[in-house]
């Protein structure tokens, strides 16, 4: 006789997770399940991971600035199978942690393959057992999808793979143009390696605002990293001395010693049996859900990467506990997935929330834009060439603020707390009431707002009693501004 449970789970990431403990907390049996590793893509082979990867390529520069700042060091040197060695270790006491709390919470865990065999069962296919569930949960993720075969894909690493590498590669050639690409395209260029980006657009980051995309481009290059738009890889083949790769752009070769695809995910929906239970997909291959995470079949929901709504784990985690809630503890709860702050670990970061510029003059008659670059006070004494950007994009008609875009060190902490006001619909004028901290980049943020302000009303924007009150705080802003940028 089959196990019988309140809620089955299939995937044991974020969302997942999230949605089994309070579903448990409520009085559910739970059960879930994990083919790999608990903790589900942030944790195993995404964010976490990444992140950590991240933190260590920025130690070059670190290094590099402090000679500015009166440090004489010895010529550092780096070895990646320390740096891969502590990663996983950090990974596995995560692993156990998320498992721990999984236990505590009263969820039975169950390392398995889970396939849907009808819409109320499910089958392990480690052991065979039947489980029959009153209510499923997919929340299977995404995987990397590479594209198209070409010549040479077995030589194709992904982001999975880049995580486990035995060596650091000295050439690396990374197709795409997107979060992962650029993030890892930072990552192996701060710890020594020769980095080509290639992407078939005419910029990266698609999607982000213009000013962004532009800034970052130009950054990436100034720190070594070659770009190379409008091309594709055509093929691979497997020389003496590394890889030598065939791209679009006139027949261009690049030699690399490892080549890796970060060309998107696809929602991960195939052999869990989606169509023996009758779910539905849309037509980007996700599975199909409506405002409360809710499949064609009543029972069944879905969360996260496999529902392609938004692909963030803040996001997955959300959605999760609103099903929980919906389903368990009696309170409906819809996610909210406009002004979603987002981060790209770049160097420089980058950190946005809300409409593009590009956006906004889609959907509001009159948009007011607010932009600024300037050299960051640390960068004074170290001689770095690098610039941050702040870009402001405001309802010209209500004072609302529609969107923030910051690219520079510590974006993607700016942009949380920013994140909040955008969400709480705050006016400019709002903003411009906040005192600045000074010393800090944030001032640059509140002396954009305030000049804005006063050239914007100056020009007949409404509300014009304020004008006084902003031109007599603007001599204070632009003052502290000037120590505050270096000059």
């Amino acid at each position: 006789m089959s196990e019988e449970v309140d809620l089955f789970v299939i995937g044991a990431g974020s969302g997942g997770v999230r949605a089994a403990r309070i579903a448990s907390g409520y009085g559910a049996r739970v059960m879930i399940a994990e083919e790999f590793r608990v903790g589900g893509t942030c944790v195993i082979r995404g964010c976490v991971p990444k992140k950590l990867l991240v933190y260590a390529s920025r130690f070059h520069d670190e290094f590099e600035d402090a000679k500015g700042y009166g440090w004489t060091l010895q010529k550092p040197t780096f070895d990646w199978a320390t740096l891969i060695g502590n990663k996983d270790k950090e990974i596995a006491r995560l692993e156990a942690a998320y498992t721990s709390n999984l236990d505590r919470a009263k969820v039975k865990v169950v390392k398995s393959r889970a396939v849907l065999t009808d819409p109320h069962t499910v089958k392990l296919l480690a052991t065979g057992e039947t489980v029959r569930a009153k209510n499923v949960l997919i929340a299977t993720g995404g995987w990397p999808s590479i594209g198209k075969d070409i010549e040479g894909r077995e030589h194709v690493i992904t982001s999975n793979e880049a995580l486990h590498l035995t060596e650091l590669p000295r050439r690396i050639l990374i197709q795409g143009g997107g979060y992962i690409a650029l993030e890892f395209a930072t990552i192996f260029n701060g710890l020594g390696s020769d980095v080509t980006v290639v992407y078939r657009g005419d910029n990266i980051l698609r999607g982000f605002d213009d000013d962004v995309r532009t800034h970052v481009r130009t950054e990436l290059e100034k720190r070594g990293i070659k770009i190379v738009t409008k091309a594709i890889v055509e093929g691979i083949e497997k020389v003496d001395h590394g890889l030598c790769v065939q791209l679009s752009d006139h027949h261009q070769m690049v030699m690399a010693d490892k080549v890796m695809f970060a060309t998107g995910r696809r929602p991960n929906v195939k052999g869990i049996g989606l169509e023996a239970a009758g779910v539905a997909l849309n037509d980007r291959g996700a599975i199909a859900v409506n405002e409360y995470s809710q499949t064609n079949v009543p029972h069944i929901y879905a969360v996260g990467d496999v529902t392609d709504r938004i692909n963030l784990t803040p996001v997955a985690i959300r959605e999760g506990h609103s099903f929980a809630d919906t389903v368990f503890g009696g309170k409906p709860t819809k996610v909210d997935h406009t002004d979603v702050p987002t981060a790209v670990f770049t160097e420089p970061e980058v950190g946005v929330v809300g409409l593009t510029e590009a956006e906004a003059i889609e959907r509001f008659p009159k948009v007011d834009i607010y932009k600024a670059t300037f050299k960051p006070m640390k960068a004074t004494l170290s001689g770095r060439d690098t610039r941050m950007l702040m870009k402001l994009v405001v309802d010209g008609i209500t004072d609302r603020v529609l969107g923030c875009h910051i690219v520079g060190a510590d974006a993607g902490e700016m942009i949380q707390t920013v994140g909040i006001a955008v969400k709480m619909k705050a006016t400019k004028a709002d903003f411009d009431a906040t005192m600045a901290l000074h010393t800090s980049r944030g001032i640059t943020l509140v002396m954009l707002f305030l000049c804005g302000t006063a050239f914007a009303r100056y020009a007949g924007h409404p509300h014009p009693m304020r004008i006084g009150l902003v031109m007599a705080a603007l001599g204070t802003l632009l003052s502290l501004a000037v120590m505050a940028l270096g000059g």
